[in-house]
């Protein structure tokens, strides 16, 4: 489904004095966050004065938070961004656009069900499909993965034997 916004990362702390939050990104990795200045918290704009890396976190400074008490109150919030400001590679989306797409076998057409839920693993993401059996499809472009339309609301899988055993 196509969104206006979508979350790109939690904040989950602190970091010094000067207001600088922690923030675990929700979609790939933490370098992604610096391509924003603009981020959208409780539905309100905030400008980005400054954006690094630092072990695997982003540490983003927000125009209008000045020290660690203010940093602390935004604990565990969800930043958003504008999907037509985010540059992902073609072919590839966010997790809360799947989200309720419908599910088809790519060379039945069969309906399978509908994508509830997205967990994130080392080797790949895994999506949950929940229809007549709830089943898990690795997110593995070609193997499993053969299409995604949004506009459609749409993903082909490709059935492999077992994958809804």
């Amino acid at each position: 489904m196509k969104l206006e916004f979508v979350p790109a990362g939690r904040i989950v702390g602190v970091h010094g004095i000067r207001g600088e939050l922690r923030v675990l990104p929700l979609e790939g990795e933490a370098e992604f966050l610096s391509g924003f200045k603009t981020f959208y918290l409780d539905g309100q704009a905030v400008a980005a004065a400054g954006c690094r890396v630092h072990k695997g976190m982003a540490l983003l400074k927000l125009e209008g938070v000045e020290d660690r008490t203010a940093a602390e109150g935004l604990r565990g919030k969800e930043l958003l961004v504008r999907r037509a400001e985010a540059r992902l590679p073609a072919g590839e989306y966010f997790d809360a656009e799947l989200l309720g797409l419908e599910v088809f076998d790519g060379e039945t057409g069969a309906r399978l069900g509908e994508l509830v839920k997205v967990d994130r693993y080392p080797a790949s993401k895994v999506y949950t499909v929940r229809g007549v059996k709830e089943f898990l499809v690795p997110a593995v472009k070609d193997a499993f993965i053969l299409g995604v339309d949004l506009e459609r609301s749409r993903m082909d899988i490709r059935m492999w034997e077992g994958l809804t055993e």
